[in-house]
């Protein structure tokens, strides 16, 4: 590997490692949407707590877990593919060079591809751990009991919570993989381009947590949702 490719590896495994706590960061100061979205989720398991029929609320869970079972099954998908042309040999290997790929050595381009894999691999295991806490929520708000003081509704709400953020976080990390997989992919035509794809990805998904019409809009609901 040259100088350029551990410096842009460096680069990579800061953006990958350093994102979540400039996110927490950041949302300290002015909020971002992913913060924000716990409020709303919040707020949305206490007025779950107030239906007598929860039909819209299990809909709308059902509408999760497909997202992210679909997302899951393409992550494995993707997965196996970047396995099979890995192991497959050098006869696999070789015909990366056909598509303007930098020429290297079989040893650079495993570690290259191996990194593609170990994104795509942590994404697979965030949308299972997803899905299985989505279930979670999905039988808690079956069993919400039937609750007439306020106090209550709002302690069931934020119990509740409490299950349905971290899954649907897990959602939104195997989601940031692709992000990461692509920009990982871009190492394959050189470490330039891996330096540009991890940027790039790096700012999109911070513009769009904290600066995109979604996330001014989202913290402006829950501006509504704090007030008294």
């Amino acid at each position: 590997m040259s100088t350029l490719d551990w410096i842009a590896l460096f680069v990579f495994i800061a953006a990958w490692l350093g994102y979540g706590p400039l996110m927490r960061l950041i949302a300290r100061r002015s909020g971002s949407l992913n913060t924000d979205m716990l409020v709303v989720r919040e707020g949305w398991m206490t007025a779950m707590t107030q239906r007598e029929t929860r039909l819209v609320d299990s809909q709308l869970m059902g509408h999760s877990i497909n997202s992210a079972s679909f997302f899951a099954s393409t992550n494995l998908l993707l997965i196996a593919a970047v396995a099979g042309v890995l192991f497959g040999g050098e006869s696999a290997l070789s015909g990366f060079a056909a598509v303007g790929a930098e020429p290297v050595s079989p040893r650079l381009l495993e570690g290259k591809l191996a990194l593609v894999l170990i994104c795509l691999t942590r994404g697979f295991l965030d949308f299972i751990w997803a899905l299985r806490q989505m279930n979670y929520t999905l039988a808690l708000i079956g069993a919400a009991p039937e609750i007439h003081e306020e106090a209550d509704r709002r302690a069931y709400g934020r119990a509740v919570g409490r299950v349905l953020n971290p899954a649907l976080s897990g959602f939104n990390q195997g989601v940031r993989g692709y992000y990461f997989a692509l920009a990982a992919a871009a190492w394959l035509f050189g470490p330039l381009w891996l330096l540009l794809g991890v940027v790039s990805a790096f700012a999109l998904l911070a513009w769009r947590q904290a600066a995109s019409p979604a996330a001014r809009a989202i913290r402006t609901a829950r501006r509504m949702l704090d007030r008294p």
